[in-house]
């Protein structure tokens, strides 16, 4: 699949790092260094811009190494970028820890995944079907 991509950056496009690779590190485009103190966030921009395919999205995800290492994850897990959006891509980073964490320019800061979703059409009913599960919800199937 091609995507349009205008780069605004000074960095390379993203790309897959391994032949097996589902998401691509966004990298920060930003003119100084942004200090995230403990519990902050901050959007931090990538100066891509993307004209996605209608019926797809990119999904912005965390980087486990950065989230496992630093305590720095992306606050909407998953963002969605939409195929109508036009705009910069920005990553919302969160400082989970209790130390500040400086992003700089052209670190990977997240990653980005493109995704095929459907649309749904709603059909209303007076009742749903009967499964074993029913309405049991957070936690109801266990955790052993």
């Amino acid at each position: 699949m091609q995507i349009r991509i205008i780069n605004k950056s000074s960095h390379e496009l993203p790309h897959y790092e391994t032949i097996a690779s589902a998401g691509m590190d966004l990298r920060a485009n930003i003119d100084a260094p942004v200090t995230l103190k403990p519990l902050e966030r901050a959007i931090i921009k990538t100066g891509l811009f993307m004209e996605l395919p209608v019926g797809y999205e990119a999904q912005v995800r965390p980087r486990s190494g950065l989230a496992a290492k630093k305590g720095v994850t992306v606050l909407n897990a998953p963002g969605t970028v939409d195929a109508d959006y036009r705009g910069e891509v920005g990553v919302i980073l969160v400082n989970l820890s209790n130390e500040d964490f400086v992003v700089e320019n052209g670190e990977r800061i997240a990653q980005m995944v493109i995704a095929k979703h459907e649309r749904a059409e709603w059909l209303e009913v007076a009742e749903l079907s009967e499964t074993s599960r029913g309405e049991g919800g957070f936690g109801s199937t266990g955790v052993k």
